[in-house]
């Protein structure tokens, strides 16, 4: 096996690294305590190429595939979680359009996301009533001349206060399950969308997480992607290159929080000498390391297969259901390490601990990993 990168994947590596260190980290802390977006960042991301690494240059991409797009995500997220998510999503409504959308649709919306001109882009699936269970959802789309009128509720949307477009999921037909979900495209600011408060949430807290309300919300009929009827495959195919984000997310929490825990304890002096001179507080360190290192390498398999166009179902699903558990062991020791200078926001490692925590919930929860590796390897 190679596990050099290549030439584009280090210098997309290096370019988000040295942004991530720069631009992000030192503003990370009071844009998270003010719940301050980070649009002005996000635009320069974009000029770096970083919301479209894994889109066509004819679409205002950087073609560099996903284990370039996985290396710049850790990076950026170790820099500010906050400002990752917003980049995977974002990416992730790209990839899509770039893959299910006509030609017209990914010149219109795809180079407006990968340029930065829309701050971002929203996968609106989830609801209310259906968050691990998609097929369950309730929002409707009826076909009335040349226009869609969408009617409905969406819950936890990442960005959708400020996304320029947003991919949409509803009915089409009555038939139940999965059967009759079509993929909608809808700009920011439509007639009818109304976008709720933004959630307090525990952690990630400059990116604004919304519920949505469609009220006869007209859209063109073009703005159906794909096929009619064929919308929960999509949702399907994002989901699995979405967990590779999140598993490379939670990498860049993790490394963050292990490098301000050996810093702290090369630093922090007991008993005359450093705490980092005592096997309880090395081997943690040591846990930390190996448990990242291990994560890294399910993570980058499957962006290595999805890279190669083999099928990576099952390892995107291994990679962020242990990526995430993993994480929320290593940000729980490096608060353990800091002690009692751990629990309060003068150290970084309180902010890791609360936005490593919904990595285990976002993109499908640990569960519904399990459900799909268990399916995958019975099959």
């Amino acid at each position: 096996m190679d596990f050099e990168l290549n030439e584009q994947q280090t210098a997309i590596r290096d370019a988000a690294r040295a942004f991530a260190r720069e631009k992000l980290a030192p503003g990370a802390r009071d844009r998270d305590r003010n719940e301050a977006f980070p649009a002005k960042e996000l635009g320069e991301m974009a000029s770096l190429g970083l919301m479209g690494v894994n889109v066509p240059e004819a679409f205002g991409g950087a073609e560099a595939g996903a284990v370039a797009y996985s290396l710049a995500m850790t990076e950026i997220a170790a820099g500010d979680a906050s400002a990752s998510v917003t980049m995977g999503v974002t990416n992730m409504c790209a990839e899509l359009i770039c893959r299910a959308g006509s030609e017209e649709q990914k010149r219109k919306y795809v180079t407006r996301l990968t340029s930065g001109e829309y701050t971002a882009g929203a996968f609106a699936l989830s609801e209310p009533q259906a968050g691990s269970d998609p097929a369950g959802m309730a929002t409707f789309a009826e076909k009335k001349g040349d226009r869609w009128v969408l009617n409905g509720a969406k819950q936890w949307i990442t960005s959708g206060d400020v996304a320029g477009v947003m991919v949409v999921w509803a009915r089409t037909s009555k038939a139940p399950g999965a059967k009759g979900i079509s993929c909608f495209l809808v700009e920011g600011g439509t007639k009818g969308l109304v976008v709720g408060k933004a959630e307090d949430k525990m952690g990630l807290r400059a990116s604004h997480t919304v519920p949505l309300t469609f009220e006869d919300c007209e859209i063109p009929a073009e703005n159906l992607m794909g096929v009619e009827g064929d919308g929960f495959k999509w949702a399907m195919i994002a989901l699995d290159g979405g967990r590779i984000g999140i598993g490379s997310q939670a990498l860049g929490i993790g490394r963050a929080a292990l490098e301000a825990s050996i810093a702290y304890a090369k630093e922090r002096q007991a008993f005359g000498k450093p705490i980092a001179d005592f096997q309880g507080i090395s081997f943690k360190l040591a846990d930390m390391k190996t448990e990242l290192d291990a994560a890294r390498l399910l993570t980058l398999r499957a962006a290595w297969l999805k890279e190669h166009g083999r099928p990576f179902t099952r390892e995107a699903s291994m990679a962020k259901l242990f990526a995430s558990e993993a994480v929320n062991r290593v940000v729980a020791q490096a608060v353990q390490i800091h002690g009692g200078y751990g629990y309060v926001d003068e150290f970084p490692v309180e902010r890791h601990l609360r936005d490593a925590r919904v990595t285990t919930i976002y993109e499908g929860t640990s569960e519904i990993q399990r459900v799909v590796i268990a399916r995958e390897i019975l099959r």
